[in-house]
């Protein structure tokens, strides 16, 4: 039987993780109880996982003492480890947690137990692997990015049936996902060419319902973003994620499918507009900022209102003087931190969480649970652009929730490869 060490960032990114490890000795050292003691009384996802983390080693006491270990339903058994004197090396300082952690499997290495250190802490691997400890990530959740559904294919068919498909106005097909896109090219060379969506009921190819989309007077640049409208502008897809580089596009056409179906009249199916984002840093943090709750958001959501103020000072058919802060006074827009959508219920809303790489598996599961009856959910980011320091482009929530959904009839995934903010821009995300 293995033995299966589990660091402190591991339980904070799943607190579900002790039970992960089906037939094996789990072992949680001391001093990871005493860093969760220290984050409990936060108001943010590391308080609420330490919290839930409590209660589920609270239920579990009733089975026994956790010091001798408690049976758990994988078959395996968890136990909760004092720190031991385990004679680690003259730097490794006793009154670091980090070592304390790590001595606690060293000492259990040293009774004969296989152990493997679980932790998402880099240098910590890199530690544990120097005093001679088998090391891992945390990869119940991971994703290999590079393998990630890419939510259209290019499919050669035989000129024929493009005309087919133009005529029937379907094409039979297999091996498709529901709502994933086709760019149907003729395999004899000419430049007949046809774009197409897959409708699982149908079991076909069949066109997109807006061969020409706009919305808030945006059209589609490229083919990426085509698709990506026909997802966003289509009530019967409940959950869109949009995957790619930096000024592909993602966030501005989001937004504009927003304002279109929030306050585009005939097109109108929701009754405001909510936006949020995680509030992490990028470099190094500023500190605490001065104001309300709405005058510290505003220096967070610099990007959301550029975004905006672009839209709503662009000529459309129908002349508005509609802004930014009308949008916000009138309930019509919310900008939202996403540590504040926890318990709340967002019903009719079209509701987008912008640079959603930076939140957990954990994280992602709670913001798609607020989503209440007739809303809609647009996550959007770039898993090679994360500031959350535990995640990385293979174990964020983003690349994690387009793996698990695809397939769902509710749901469509578009990953992006053009950049059109700038030539500069296209060369950035190439060279650097």
């Amino acid at each position: 039987m293995k033995t299966f060490v589990l660091d402190t960032n591991v339980i904070i990114h799943d607190p579900e993780a002790m039970f992960a490890f089906e037939g094996s000795k789990v072992v949680i050292p001391l001093p990871v109880i005493e860093e969760l003691d220290t984050f409990k009384r936060s108001n943010d996802e590391r308080g609420r996982a330490a919290r839930l983390v409590a209660r589920t080693l609270d239920k579990l006491r009733v089975n026994g003492r956790l010091s001798d270990g408690v049976p758990l339903e994988h078959g395996g058994n968890l136990h909760v480890e004092m720190v031991h004197q385990n004679g680690l090396p003259a730097p490794f300082a006793s009154n670091s947690k980090d070592n304390q952690i790590l001595g606690v499997a060293k000492y259990l290495q040293e009774q004969k137990e296989n152990v493997v250190f679980i932790s998402k802490d880099i240098n910590l691997r890199i530690k544990a692997e120097a005093i001679g400890l088998d090391t891992q990530d945390y990869e119940k959740e991971k994703v290999n990015v590079t393998e990630l559904y890419n939510g259209f294919k290019e499919l050669h068919v035989p000129h024929s049936d493009i005309d087919l498909f133009y005529k029937d106005k379907r094409l039979p097909a297999k091996d498709f996902l529901p709502n994933e896109f086709a760019i149907l090219k003729d395999s004899d060379g000419s430049s007949a060419s046809a774009l197409a969506r897959y409708d699982a009921a149908a079991k076909a190819l069949v066109p997109l319902s807006r061969p020409d989309p706009v919305a808030w007077g945006i059209k589609p640049l490229n083919t990426e973003q085509k698709f990506a409208l026909e997802l966003l502008l289509r009530p019967d897809i409940q959950l869109v994620t949009l995957v790619g580089s930096a000024g592909s596009g993602k966030t501005l056409i989001s937004l504009a499918a927003g304002l279109e179906q929030t306050m585009g009249g005939d097109q109108k199916h929701f009754r405001r507009l909510l936006v949020a984002r995680p509030v992490i840093p990028v470099g190094h943090d500023i500190g605490f900022l001065p104001g309300t709750k709405q005058e510290k958001l505003n220096s967070w959501m610099g990007a959301i209102y550029d975004n905006l103020e672009f839209l709503l000072d662009r000529p459309r058919r129908e002349e508005t003087d509609i802004d930014v802060q009308m949008m916000l006074d009138d309930g019509r827009l919310e900008v939202e931190a996403v540590t504040f959508l926890r318990g709340r219920t967002l019903p009719n809303q079209y509701i987008l969480i912008d640079d959603a790489q930076n939140l957990t598996p954990h994280e992602m599961k709670t913001i798609i649970s607020r989503a209440g009856k007739g809303s809609k959910i647009v996550l959007t980011g770039d898993p090679f652009q994360i500031d959350n320091y535990y995640l990385d482009s293979a174990s964020n929530g983003l690349t994690n929730l387009v793996d698990r959904f695809k397939g769902q009839a509710i749901f469509g995934h578009v990953w992006f490869s053009k950049v059109e903010r700038s030539p500069i821009a296209a060369l950035a995300s190439e060279l650097l």
